[in-house]
C-alpha cells in the first residue's frame, strides 16, 4: 500500500481540467512497475499493473480546476473546494510608482488539522502559501487569516512588467465539501511618511507590515510603537526583500525584534539599509502574554475568541538628535561635574588661605598645655566613677594618657606597635576600658598610629585586587552581549528604555546609558584627590607635632577614606558596564559595588569612634563576598525555603552583631554565642528597662526592629527583584546609622560649622532625589 500511495500522489501532481490521459497513467504504471522491480526481494510489495488499475479504478478519482479570473479587490467570494475540486482566483493589476502590497484574507470554518484548507498565491517574483487552521505553536489554532503579499521592489520596477497577475490556488484532500471565504484588498497607505503617526488594528491571526524609506535629509531615526492594550506582540525591523519573514516561527530569522506590551523602541540607522534605502516594519501578536509576563501570569488568547486578540497600534517614526546635540551633551555632563572640581579647590583656597580653619600649626603653646591639663583632668574624673572603682588595676593608665603631653614633638614610634595587646593584663584593661559608661575617642584609639594605619591600608589595596579580578570579566562578558545583540537582533537581551536610548554606532547600543555613570567616576577621583591632600597634611603635622592629634578631634586613618573613594569610582565602571545590556542576570554588576559602599560608609562611621576595635579589611570583605553570593542564591533560587532561611539568618546576624557593637567587641563571636545571648536575655533581661549604655541600648533596639521587619516582609511578600530588596536593606540601615551619629553629636553639644551644615542639607536633598528616581521601577523585568 506505500507504492500506492506514492503512486496516488504522482497521480494527483499529473492531474489536469480532464481525466488522467492514457499516457500519464501508463507512465505511472510503468513508475510503478521499476519501483517494484526494484524490490522484488520484499515479499509484501508486489503490485503490476493490472491491480493498479483496479485500485485507480475503484478510488474514482477525478480532479476539476475552477478558474475564476478577473477577480476584484475588495470582493468577498465564498465557495466550496475537496479533493477533487480545486479553484484557482486570478487578480489582474497595473504597478504603480508607488510601492503598494496585496492583502489577503480567507476563512474556512469547517477546515480540520488532518484535512486542512490550502492557500498558494503565486506572484511574478515568489510564492506564499499557508492553511487552515492557522496553527501557532501546539496550542492555538485559528480558522481566520490575513497574509500581505510580498511587494515588488523599487528597484525592479522599471525592468518588470507593469501589468501583474496574482494566482490564488485554493485546494483540500478532504472528500467533503470544505467552506472557504477569500477576501483580496490593495493596501494603497502601505509605505510609511516621516514624523506622520499611523494608528492600525492587529490580531494573532493577522500579522501585518508595511515599508519605510529614509528621506534623503535624514541618516538616523526612532521608531516608536504604543498600545494602550497588554496583549504582547512582537515588533521587527527587516530588509527589503521577499520572503518577509512575518509569522512568530520566523520573525527572528532577520532584522532586528522586540517584543512589547504596550511600548515599544528602535534607534535605526540609514547605513544599515543602504541597498534598498528603506526597511520593512512588521507587526506580529503573540497567542499568549507569556512571552511579555513570564510563565507565573498568563493572559491566554484563545481561538474561539478572536475578537479579544484585537490590539490596536499607534506607530510613528521621527528623526532624531544630531551629531552636534551629542557632543554637546557629552561635554554638558562632563563640564557640570567639573564644577565639584572647582568648588573643592575654591574651599581648599578658602580654608588655607584666609585662615577659616585653625591648623594645629597655628596653636599657641598655652593653648596646648590647657588641652594636655583639660585631657588629664578629664581622665582622673572617668578613672574616679563609682561604675569604674571596682575595675581598677592601678594608676597606670592615668599615667599613660598624662605621658601624651610630655613630648609633643616625638611621634612615639620607638614604642613596640603591639606593646598593649600583648601585655599580659592587655585583656582585663581592654575589659576595663571598653566597658566603661562614660567612653572617651581615646579609650577606643590605644593602640599605636603606625599598626592601625597599616591595618587600614589593606581596606583600599584589598579593594583594588577585588575590583581587577571581578571586573575583567564582567568587562568581557558584557562586550559579548553587545556583540550578541548585534549579531542576531535580539533586542530582547537587554532591557533598555529604547525610546530614550542614543546608541554609538555598533559599539553601544544605550551609549547614554553608559555615558550617565560618569559621575560616579569623576566624583569618586575627586574625592580620593581630596582624600590624598588630606592624608599628606595630616602626616606633615604628625612629623612636626607626634603625639598631639590625641588631643584634637578624633584619630585620623585614611585607608577607608580610600576604599570608599575607590568603592565610589568602581560603582561607576560597573554601573556602565550593567547599562551596555541590562537585564535581570546581570543587575548584580550595578548593585555589587553599592553593597560595598553602604558597608564601608558605616565602617567609617563607626571607625571615627571605634577605631581600635574596627573590622579587619579581610573580614570585612569576606562578610560583603557572603552577601554578594546570597544575592546571587535570591535571583536564581528565590523559592519560600530560600527567603525563610534568609529572614532566619538576617536576624540571627543581627543578633550577633548587636552583642559585639554594645559590648564593644569584647564579645568572642564563637560557636557559643547564642547560648551566651540567650542566658544573658534569661538572666538580665529584665534589666533592659535601666540599660547601662542607654543611647547604645536605644540604637541597637531601632536597628534590630528595622531589620526583623525588614526580613518578615521578605520571607511574606517574597520582592521578585531580590537585589532591589537586599540594597534597600543596606541603604536603610546605612541612614539609619547617619541620623543617629548627627543627632548625638548635637545632645552632646558638639559644634558643627557651616560647612558640614551644608554637607547635611545638600546630602539630605541629593539622597530624597536618588531614592525616589532609583525606586520608581521604571524598569521591569517581568
Amino acid at each position: 500500500m506505500m507504492m500506492v500511495s506514492c503512486l496516488l500522489q504522482n497521480v494527483h501532481n499529473l492531474q489536469s481540467d480532464s481525466d488522467l490521459s492514457d499516457t500519464k497513467l501508463s507512465g505511472a504504471v510503468n513508475l510503478a512497475n521499476k519501483n517494484s522491480g526494484a524490490n522484488k526481494n520484499n515479499k509484501n510489495i508486489t503490485v503490476n499493473a493490472s491491480n493498479l488499475d483496479l485500485e485507480i479504478a475503484n478510488l474514482n478519482f477525478n480532479l476539476s480546476t475552477s478558474i475564476v479570473s478577473n477577480c476584484s479587490f475588495g470582493t468577498t467570494y465564498s465557495d466550496y473546494v475537496n479533493i477533487s475540486q480545486q479553484i484557482i482566483f486570478i487578480y489582474n493589476y497595473l504597478e504603480e510608482n508607488k510601492t503598494t502590497a496585496v492583502r489577503v484574507t480567507v476563512t474556512s470554518s469547517n477546515a480540520t488539522e488532518a484535512f486542512p484548507t490550502m492557500f498558494v498565491a503565486r506572484q511574478q517574483e515568489g510564492i506564499l502559501s499557508w492553511q487552515i487552521p492557522f496553527e501557532i505553536g501546539s496550542s492555538y489554532s485559528f480558522w481566520s487569516v490575513s497574509r500581505t503579499l510580498c511587494p515588488i521592489d523599487k528597484s525592479k520596477k522599471k525592468t518588470i512588467s507593469k501589468s501583474q497577475l496574482i494566482y490564488i490556488t485554493v485546494s483540500s484532500m478532504w472528500e467533503h465539501n470544505v467552506h472557504f471565504t477569500l477576501t483580496t484588498n490593495r493596501v494603497t497607505d502601505f509605505e510609511l511618511d516621516h514624523e506622520k503617526p499611523r494608528t492600525f488594528n492587529l490580531s494573532v491571526w493577522q500579522p501585518t507590515y508595511f515599508m519605510y524609506t529614509f528621506p534623503e535629509n535624514v541618516s538616523t531615526i526612532l521608531l516608536k510603537v504604543t498600545s494602550a492594550s497588554h496583549i504582547c506582540m512582537t515588533v521587527s525591523v527587516q530588509n527589503i526583500k521577499c520572503p518577509v519573514f512575518d509569522l512568530e516561527t520566523n520573525v527572528e530569522f532577520e532584522g532586528k525584534h522586540q517584543t512589547m506590551t504596550t511600548q515599544a523602541a528602535m534607534f535605526l540607522e540609514k547605513d544599515d539599509f543602504k541597498e534598498m534605502n528603506g526597511f520593512y516594519v512588521v507587526f506580529i501578536v503573540k497567542p499568549s502574554n507569556e512571552v511579555c509576563e513570564g510563565y507565573l501570569q498568563q493572559t491566554v488568547i484563545g481561538p474561539s475568541n478572536e475578537t479579544d486578540s484585537k490590539k490596536t497600534v499607534t506607530m510613528e517614526i521621527k528623526g532624531t538628535i544630531s551629531g552636534s546635540q551629542y557632543l554637546s551633551a557629552i561635554l554638558g555632563a562632563i563640564g557640570f561635574y567639573l564644577i565639584f572640581y572647582v568648588i573643592a579647590f575654591i574651599i581648599g583656597i578658602v580654608f588655607a588661605g584666609c585662615g577659616l580653619h585653625k591648623g594645629l600649626d597655628e596653636l599657641t603653646q598655652e593653648e596646648i598645655e590647657q588641652s594636655c591639663y583639660l585631657f588629664e583632668r578629664s581622665m582622673e574624673n572617668v578613672l574616679a566613677t563609682p561604675g569604674n572603682e571596682r575595675r581598677s588595676i592601678s594608676s597606670q593608665p592615668n599615667e599613660s594618657y598624662g605621658s601624651i603631653c610630655a613630648s609633643t614633638e616625638s611621634s612615639g614610634d620607638s614604642l613596640d606597635e603591639s606593646s598593649i595587646d600583648f601585655l599580659h593584663d592587655a585583656s582585663i584593661e581592654k575589659e576595663i576600658v571598653r566597658t566603661k559608661t562614660a567612653l572617651f575617642v581615646s579609650d577606643l584609639a590605644r593602640k599605636k598610629r603606625k599598626k592601625l594605619a597599616k591595618s587600614y591600608r589593606l581596606y583600599h589595596w584589598n579593594l583594588i585586587t577585588i575590583a581587577i579580578f571581578y571586573g575583567l570579566p564582567v568587562v568581557q562578558l558584557v562586550i559579548t552581549y553587545q556583540r550578541v545583540l548585534t549579531s542576531t537582533g535580539n533586542q530582547d537581551l537587554c532591557y533598555y528604555n529604547f525610546a530614550c536610548s542614543h546608541p554609538l554606532e555598533n559599539y553601544l547600543s544605550s551609549f547614554n546609558n553608559v555615558f550617565s555613570n560618569i559621575g560616579y567616576i569623576m566624583l569618586g577621583l575627586l574625592f580620593i584627590v581630596i582624600v590624598y591632600r588630606r592624608d599628606v597634611l595630616h602626616k606633615k603635622i604628625l612629623r612636626k607635632h607626634g603625639k598631639l592629634e590625641k588631643l584634637y578631634g578624633i584619630p585620623q586613618h585614611f585607608g577607608l577614606f580610600y576604599a570608599m573613594g575607590l568603592a565610589l569610582f568602581m560603582e561607576g565602571i560597573m554601573s556602565a558596564c550593567y547599562h551596555v545590556c541590562p537585564n535581570y542576570t546581570n543587575f548584580q554588576f550595578d548593585t555589587s559595588f553599592m553593597y560595598i559602599i553602604a558597608c564601608l560608609n558605616m565602617l567609617k562611621i563607626y571607625q571615627s569612634r571605634h577605631p581600635d576595635i574596627n573590622a579587619k579589611a579581610h573580614t570585612a570583605y569576606f562578610s560583603m563576598a557572603v552577601i554578594i553570593f546570597i544575592a546571587v542564591l535570591g535571583v536564581v533560587y528565590g523559592t519560600n525555603i530560600f527567603w525563610i532561611l534568609y529572614a532566619l539568618i538576617h536576624m540571627l546576624v543581627t543578633l550577633v552583631l548587636t552583642a559585639q557593637v554594645y559590648y564593644m567587641g569584647r564579645w568572642n563571636i564563637d560557636c557559643n554565642i547564642f547560648r551566651r545571648i540567650w542566658r544573658l536575655v534569661i538572666t538580665e533581661g529584665r534589666k533592659c528597662t535601666n540599660p547601662v549604655y542607654p543611647s547604645r541600648f536605644t540604637l541597637l533596639l531601632i536597628g534590630n526592629i528595622i531589620n526583623w521587619v525588614f526580613a518578615l516582609y521578605g520571607a511574606i511578600k517574597q520582592p521578585s527583584d531580590f537585589a532591589t530588596y537586599l540594597l534597600a536593606i543596606f541603604i536603610g540601615n546605612l541612614l539609619l546609622y547617619c541620623i543617629f551619629y548627627i543627632i548625638m553629636k548635637l545632645l552632646y553639644k558638639e559644634h558643627l560649622n557651616w560647612l558640614v551644615k551644608i554637607v547635611i542639607c545638600t546630602s539630605v536633598i541629593t539622597w530624597a532625589g536618588s531614592l525616589y528616581f532609583f525606586f520608581q521601577n521604571l524598569t521591569s523585568w517581568s
